[in-house]
């Protein structure tokens, strides 16, 4: 079971298709206890492009299992958790701001 901060490798679809990539779990405990799947956000490396008050560059990508420096986007999406592998783990600053994020991103 993943849990919400996981840096995991999936199959993610986005607007140029669908490609392997390292995404964040955002979605709870709760919504595990109950659900065969996960929603997470993605990560990228164009992190110029990631200039939006919604996105958020990765200060300890590094230890938390990407291989290259990257930005979480608010572009969330939901997985398949058997399809998901599990790299890694946002630091506590990193996962801090990719939440704060995400409240500006949602309206909840």
């Amino acid at each position: 079971m993943f849990s919400a901060g996981d840096i995991v490798l999936a199959d993610f679809p986005g607007a140029m298709g669908t490609k392997r990539r390292p995404t964040v779990v955002i979605s709870s405990g709760e919504y595990h206890r109950h659900r065969p799947d996960i929603i997470v956000g993605v990560l990228t490396t164009q992190i110029a492009k990631a200039s939006a008050p919604t996105d958020y560059v990765l200060q300890d990508w590094a230890a938390s299992g990407p291989d290259y420096p990257c930005a979480f986007r608010s572009y969330p999406g939901t997985l398949s958790a058997a399809s998901a592998e599990l790299i890694g783990r946002c630091s506590e600053r990193d996962w801090r701001e990719i939440k704060a994020r995400l409240l500006r991103a949602l309206a909840v």
